[in-house]
C-alpha cells in the first residue's frame, strides 16, 4: 500500500533557511482514506515578519505556549514513516523541515511529491497553479487558506483527484518500494492484509514500479486473493515477480469496468492477455448527459459524462454544484481514449442495471 504524508507549514517569514516553523499540519494518506493527522502551532523562537502575520493571522502572542519544534518533532517522524511527503510546492516545505531536523541534529530524508508539478502535467492549462485558484477551477472548497490545516486538506483532495486523473500511474509508480526479500507466501498474506474489500481496480508491480497486471472486482481483496490462489506457470512466474499491489477505489462497478479497459490498453501490462472487446457503435437514447452513481464513499457520488452522444470521460465529486456545473465537472473528470469500446461497456450495464440517477441537459 502507497502511503502519502500531505503536509502544509507555515513560517516566520526572513531570511532564505532562517525561517521558523508557526504552524504544521500533515494527514497521513492511503490513497482512500486520512489514517492519521497532526496539527499544532509551533513556537518558532523568533518573531514573526508583519506581512506574514497579515497573511495568515498568526501573530507572536499565539504562539508563546505552543510547542517548540525540538517538542514535536518525535511526532512528525512517526506520522511520515515510510510515507512520500506531498505539499504544494513541496521543495518549501521539504527544505523548512529539513532546516529544522539539521538543527537538532538528525538527518530528515523522505521522498516527495509536489502537487504543483503533478496539477501542471495532469490539469493542463490552467490559468494559475497557486493552491487557492486552483482549487477554485476544479471545484474543491478551501476553508482557512493561508493557515496549515485548511491549506492541508485542500491538498489531500488534489491529490484524490491527480490520483485519479494519473492514467499512466507516474505517482504510483514513483512510490512503488523495491527491495521486498520475503520469503513468497509471506509477502502475498501481507500484501493481502493491506487490501480493501470494496470495489475497483487494482494493479501488481515489479521491483521498479512496472505494471504487471492488472484486475478489477467487486471486492479487490477477494480478486487478488484469487490471483494468488492459481496454480498455472503464468501465475506462479507473476507472484515471483511482484512486488507491490496499488489499487483504485471506484465504488461503482461501471467505474471499474471503464477504468479496467481503459488501464489495459494504456499499459498492456505483461500478464494480462490481449483485450478482444467487439464494439457494436450503439448509441445512447439522449445525447447529453450525466450519469450519478455512488462514490468512494458515503459523501461522494460517481460521475461519468456524456457529451455528443459520446462518453466523455468519469470523475468524482462531493458536492451537488461540482456535478451541476459543467465547466467545473469537466475539469474533474478523466478522460479517455477508447471511447467506442467505453460507449458499449456504458450501454450494456444500463440495459442490465440501474444507477443512481441521470441528469440531462
Amino acid at each position: 500500500m502507497n502511503l502519502y504524508a500531505i503536509i502544509d507549514i507555515e513560517t516566520t517569514g526572513g531570511r532564505y533557511n532562517e525561517e521558523g516553523i508557526t504552524e504544521i499540519a500533515i494527514h497521513k494518506f492511503d490513497g482512500v482514506n486520512v489514517i492519521d493527522t497532526f496539527v499544532s502551532l509551533v513556537n518558532p523562537e523568533k518573531a514573526i515578519q508583519p506581512f506574514v502575520v497579515k497573511l495568515t493571522g498568526i501573530n507572536n502572542k499565539m504562539l508563546r505556549n505552543a510547542p517548540k519544534f525540538y517538542e514535536v518533532a518525535k511526532r512528525i517522524i512517526e506520522i511520515t514513516k515510510d510515507c512520500t511527503l506531498v505539499a504544494h510546492n513541496a521543495n518549501f516545505d521539504y527544505r523548512i523541515l529539513r532546516t529544522e531536523f539539521k538543527r537538532l541534529g538528525y538527518d530528515f530524508e523522505t521522498p516527495t511529491l509536489c502537487t504543483v508539478e503533478l496539477s501542471k502535467k495532469l490539469i493542463p492549462d490552467l490559468e494559475s497553479y497557486s493552491l487557492g485558484k486552483l482549487c477554485r477551477s476544479i471545484g474543491i472548497p478551501v476553508t482557512d487558506r493561508h493557515r496549515a490545516n485548511g491549506d492541508a486538506i485542500a491538498t489531500v483532495k488534489l491529490l484524490e483527484i491527480l490520483l485519479q486523473k494519473d492514467t499512466e500511474k507516474i505517482i504510483v509508480k514513483s512510490t512503488v518500494k523495491s527491495g521486498n526479500k520475503r520469503d513468497l507466501s509471506k509477502k502475498l498474506l501481507t500484501i493481502l492484509g493491506e487490501l480493501p474489500t470494496k470495489t475497483g481496480v487494482f494493479y501488481f508491480h515489479r521491483f521498479n514500479g512496472d505494471i504487471l497486471f492488472i484486475g478489477k472486482g467487486k471486492n479487490i481483496k477477494k480478486a487478488v486473493n484469487q490471483v494468488f490462489l492459481r496454480t498455472s506457470k503464468k501465475a506462479r512466474s507473476l507472484q515471483k515477480e511482484l512486488i507491490s499491489v496499488s489499487f483504485d477505489i471506484t465504488g461503482s462497478e461501471l467505474i471499474s469496468q471503464i477504468k479496467y479497459q481503459e488501464e489495459i490498453k494504456t499499459h498492456q501490462p505483461k500478464y494480462n492477455q490481449k483485450s478482444k472487446v467487439k464494439i457494436h457503435y450503439t448509441n445512447y437514447s439522449n445525447e447529453n448527459m450525466i450519469l450519478v452513481d455512488k462514490g468512494r464513499n458515503v459523501y461522494e457520488k460517481s460521475v461519468i459524462l456524456i457529451e455528443n452522444n459520446t462518453y466523455q470521460g468519469y470523475g468524482f465529486a462531493d458536492l451537488s454544484y461540482q456535478i451541476n456545473n459543467l465547466e467545473v465537472l469537466k475539469s474533474l473528470i478523466t478522460s479517455t481514449h477508447t471511447m467506442e469500446i467505453q460507449n458499449d461497456i456504458i450501454i450494456k450495464y444500463l440495459k442490465n442495471n440501474t444507477i443512481e440517477k441521470i441528469i440531462r441537459f
